[in-house]
């Protein structure tokens, strides 16, 4: 389904536009950051640490990494605490997550994976390809958010668009 060539240009994407994101955001302070602006998760701070949950989450599922601190998705909102424990926390997932991907080979992306849903309240099974593209499908989408909240808020966030990416 996916390419290890492919996964590791999302992951450079990834970190790419989170660094994006942490640039703008650094133009507001905490109280305009945890503001409630009305979108899933509430804040802009809020939907970046569930980003950042969901990753750990997923990451603790593929490759056995620890999970994360906070257990359920009502939780995720408060995974960091503040505003600079969010701006330590995200890069060190981005390198990590970017290393792991470098390491990939294509036959390591086929299978199936097979994990307890809290939030489904079973056991689900699907196919490696498909999760690893929701891995990042995931995190575009509520960039998305993060960046109306953003743009909303004053802060103005670069270039979004993946074929814009930088050079390896």
């Amino acid at each position: 389904m996916i390419s290890a060539e492919y996964l590791q240009t999302l992951a450079r994407y990834n970190s790419w536009q989170n660094r994006n994101l942490m640039t703008a955001a650094d133009s507001l302070d905490e109280a305009a950051l945890r503001a409630y602006r009305g979108a899933f998760f509430g804040s802009i701070l809020a939907t970046l640490n569930h980003i950042l949950w969901a990753d750990r989450m997923w990451m603790s599922r593929l490759a056995y990494w620890p999970k994360p601190a906070k257990r359920s998705l009502a939780e995720s909102v408060a995974e960091t605490p503040d505003w600079s424990g969010y701006k330590a926390a995200r890069p060190r997932m981005d390198a990590d997550l970017s290393a792991w991907a470098g390491q990939q080979r294509d036959e390591d992306l086929t299978g199936t994976l097979t994990w307890y849903s809290q939030s489904a309240e079973r056991e689900i099974k699907k196919p490696l390809g498909l999760i690893l593209t929701h891995l990042f499908n995931h995190q575009t989408h509520h960039r998305g958010q993060v960046h109306a909240m953003l743009t909303a808020a004053g802060a103005r966030p670069d270039q979004t668009d993946l074929p814009f990416l930088p050079s390896a």
